[in-house]
């Protein structure tokens, strides 16, 4: 409740809006109940006993205006909100009264492992592990993906939690206008190092922030497949990590699982079966799927693909 992005800080008047809002029904409604229950209790016989009442258009009006009134309210504060503040919605201001038209975004990529965040500047080329900074005031465009399995990526001072799933993109924009540094970590249970799954979120002057990236750059550390491919593996309290370059295109790879040298990625399995299949071709590639990634979580064996029959489009020419 005491947020430092302005995305959390519209978050944070909304949760307070919502709940006086309902206050104004639920405190008048339990101090009534004990107060009758208190009044007309039994042992008060100066109470007013009318067992033949059963209407009062006056009662009527104050117990359904009242709670329509409140729920119109919250209707359109909430109708409202969800479309100011929808996480893929570009950002229209930076803070009350300053807008971000014409301020350029930091594009981060970022990549839930097991158990670890990978962030990736593709812009500026660097990586880090467990290690996240912005410059304040400067707009954040998130694209997120998962390794393995769904996980949520949420710093509360930063702005709300959004889902990063395997073999598909989410986004979130946000900025910060405070310079701190902030606690971030995964909101969704993801496995047996879950609890360890946090990373630091540093807000920065635009100076300081040139500066980080500029020791950054100074590594010898260079992110490239083989590299990735020892990240995904599975590791708790996994320390902070920076690379100096990052092989471009990496983060659509990982999007599209494929990594692994010789995998197909799934855009272009997509692409073929639309295009109505590649026959006899496909086949070879059914035994390169392991989804599961049993192998590489260090189990023995792993699941094996057969194919078991062959289809082409009615209107495929003989």
């Amino acid at each position: 409740m005491n947020p430092s992005g302005d995305i959390a800080v519209q978050q944070r008047d909304l949760i307070i809006v919502a709940t006086v809002l309902m206050l104004l029904i639920i405190v008048p409604v339990i101090a009534l109940t004990l107060f009758f229950a208190w009044k007309y209790r039994r042992s008060n016989e100066a109470a007013r006993y009318d067992p033949d009442w059963h209407h009062s258009t006056r009662l009527e009006i104050v117990i359904w205006a009242a709670p329509l009134v409140i729920i119109t309210i919250l209707g359109a504060v909430t109708w409202t909100s969800t479309h100011l503040l929808d996480p893929y919605r570009p950002l229209d201001r930076l803070a009350p009264g300053r807008s971000a038209q014409h301020v350029k975004p930091l594009k981060v990529q970022v990549v839930a492992l097991d158990w670890k965040w990978l962030f990736i500047y593709p812009e500026l080329g660097v990586a880090t592990v467990n290690e996240l900074a912005a410059p304040i005031d400067t707009p954040i465009d998130f694209q997120l993906t998962s390794s393995s399995v769904m996980n949520s990526f949420y710093v509360p001072a930063l702005a709300g939690q959004i889902y990063a799933m395997p073999g598909m993109t989410t986004q979130l924009h946000a900025v910060i206008n405070k310079p701190g540094t902030f606690d971030g970590f995964s909101a969704n249970y993801s496995g047996a190092g879950f609890s360890h799954m946090r990373f630091k979120f540093h807000g920065m002057s635009r100076a300081d922030f040139d500066r980080w990236t500029a020791e950054v750059r100074k590594g010898s550390d260079r992110l490239d497949g083989p590299r990735y491919l020892v990240l995904e593996k599975p590791s708790e309290k996994a320390p902070v990590q920076r690379f100096a370059t990052v092989d471009a295109g990496l983060f659509d790879k990982a999007v599209n699982r494929c990594v692994e040298p010789g995998k197909m990625c799934q855009h272009d399995m997509m692409r073929i079966d639309a295009q109505g299949g590649l026959g006899m071709a496909g086949v070879y590639n059914v035994t390169t799927l392991e989804y599961d990634k049993r192998v590489r979580r260090g189990q023995e064996g792993g699941l094996h693909a057969f194919v078991a029959a062959l289809c082409a489009p009615k209107t495929a020419q003989r």
